[in-house]
Order: C-alpha cells, then sequence, then structure tokens
C-alpha cells in the first residue's frame, strides 16, 4: 500500500484516497481470493510456470502483469521507491527467480513505510 501511495502521490493525488475501497479494499480482494484473476496468476508464477503460460492459460486479461511494468516504468520515471514493484516487474519481464525476488525483499534494510 506504501507503494501504491507513494507513486500517487507523485503525480499529485490525495494520500487518503489510497485507504478506501480503491486502495486498500482493492488490495485486500486481490491479495487473499482464489477469484481474483491477479492472485490465480502469482500462485502460478509461484509454482514455477512461465509468465506466457499462465497468460496463455488464464483465458482472461490478468491486469496486474500490464499494471506492474505501467507502475514500474513511472517510478522509474519520477525516481518513487518501489522495490515490491520492482521485484514483481523483475519476476515478470526479467524472468528473475520468484524466491530469489523474495529473498531479496526480506534482506533489505529496514525503512519507516511513514514518508
Amino acid at each position: 500500500m506504501t507503494e501504491i501511495r507513494r507513486l500517487g502521490v507523485a503525480f499529485g493525488a490525495n494520500p487518503f484516497t489510497f485507504i478506501g475501497l480503491s486502495g486498500v479494499g482493492d488490495l485486500i480482494v486481490t491479495a487473499t481470493s482464489v477469484n481474483s484473476r491477479n492472485w490465480r496468476a502469482g500462485n502460478e508464477l509461484g509454482q514455477g510456470k512461465s509468465l506466457d503460460d499462465v497468460i496463455n492459460n488464464m483465458g482472461m486479461v490478468i491486469e496486474g502483469v500490464y499494471t506492474t511494468k505501467a507502475a514500474y516504468e513511472l517510478s522509474q520515471q519520477r525516481n518513487v521507491p518501489m522495490p515490491i514493484t520492482e521485484a514483481i516487474y523483475q519476476v515478470l519481464y526479467e524472468h528473475k527467480d520468484v524466491k530469489v525476488a523474495i529473498e531479496g525483499l526480506m534482506q533489505r534494510e529496514v525503512t519507516s513505510e511513514l514518508e
């Protein structure tokens, strides 16, 4: 949520926008519902399937795949730190191993989420 808020604020959004249904609500559903295409795609990627296989077998658009690319590129343009988004981008588009990406995130120096 912190990364989403950071990026939105970099484009002039009100940071409180992200604590409602359009922010936290959507994130909770996406991250926890087995009916979410994004959740299912992430689950399959975590099991070692390739992105191409996941996309081809889903039969529907997986919004998070394209949103990750857009968010990553925007964060780079605005110099907004988004380490989770960057790790997901690397898994999706640079073929980084999921476990390696997670280990990298877990080994990061602790920072404040209140900036």
